[in-house]
């Protein structure tokens, strides 16, 4: 697996990661969890990723890892813990990432990101709207002269807003999700060129938009779906019908396209499974597409550049589209 120098961390890390939102003992998943980590450090990954919000995510990825003695760096975040949680409480914050360490089994973090510092909405994290100041900042920096910490990151959503935290200079890494991929590029308007001009590393999580590009939905596509818009399905058979001229299959043609982009130094993938980490793995390892084929996906993406009005976040294939979160 070739290996990306991380932006200004100067962290030496693989063109893949693991992704820790579906490392979980939940339904009995454990199991697989672990075998699905174990085997990406097997194969050489040397990334993981994870958050307190992702569930129990910290606890298992650590019980998985505590007896792992060959090389590793590992990013979680700040975010929704302790709960009630607030984000202008600088001790809550350093307590937060202490009860990380500890579930990790680690002495340090090799990145902390902030989680949705885009989408103020949810979480207030700035005193200074404008210049992106507010006890977080100083949380860090406390963790970082206690060795607690090495780097510190933004992980968010919402591009154009997070361009402009990137924009600020303050952070070393970006995660950037669900917003670059096959279908939806937003990221690549703002998020990349904000962090090229402070060399952040940028990793992009997402790839597969959590299933909407990791199997086929073509009886949806063509019978069904009433939630999506008529220029997305539009555009979902006309990448459907050059999956059929190529005959590539889908998460080969979605994960090889991010790592196509020499802007992006790593892409992030959650495998439920052994299986399915060996299915990611093996597209990183085939490389880049090849020009031609980069040109057609271009002419497909620009046949909807932007997010229709109210799009859902994640597109409900498979289900009804009740409770789902959506875009504004």
């Amino acid at each position: 697996m070739d290996r990306v120098i991380l932006g200004r961390t100067g962290l030496n890390v693989t063109r893949l990661a693991l992704g820790g939102l579906f490392i979980s003992e939940y339904g009995g998943e454990f199991e697989q969890s672990r075998k699905a980590t174990l085997k990406a450090l097997e194969m050489g990954i040397n990334y993981i990723d994870t958050a307190p919000a992702y569930y129990n995510s910290e606890k298992v990825l650590g019980n998985i890892i505590k007896d792992w003695n060959g090389e590793l760096v590992l990013s979680t975040k700040l975010g929704g813990r302790p709960d009630p949680f607030d984000p202008q409480d600088k001790d809550a914050l350093i307590y937060s990432v202490k009860e990380s360490l500890h579930n990790l089994h680690r002495d340090c973090i090799d990145m902390l990101m902030i989680h949705e510092p885009d989408r103020v909405r949810e979480y207030e994290w700035w005193t200074d709207e404008l210049n992106y100041e507010g006890p977080v900042l100083d949380a860090i920096e406390y963790m970082k002269k206690e060795g607690m910490i090495r780097y510190a990151g933004l992980g968010g959503t919402t591009a154009h807003e997070l361009a402009r935290v990137c924009d600020s200079g303050k952070f070393d890494v970006v995660l950037t999700a669900y917003n670059y991929s096959l279908l939806w590029r937003e990221a690549q308007y703002e998020v990349f060129k904000a962090a090229k001009k402070h060399n952040m590393g940028i990793i992009c999580g997402s790839p597969l938009q959590q299933g909407a590009l990791a199997v086929r939905y073509d009886e949806e596509i063509n019978h069904g779906a009433p939630w999506i818009s008529e220029p997305r399905r539009d555009q979902f058979k006309q990448l459907y019908k050059l999956l059929d001229e190529t005959g590539m299959d889908i998460v080969e043609m979605s994960i090889r396209f991010v790592i196509s982009n020499p802007d992006v130094h790593c892409v992030l993938t959650g495998s439920r499974s052994e299986q399915e980490f060996m299915q990611n793995y093996a597209a990183v390892e085939k490389g880049p597409l090849p020009a031609d084929l980069l040109k057609k996906l271009d002419e497909i993406y620009a046949m909807v550049p932007f997010r229709p009005s109210l799009e859902y976040f994640t597109l409900p294939f498979g289900n009804d589209c009740k409770g789902q979160k959506k875009f504004y």
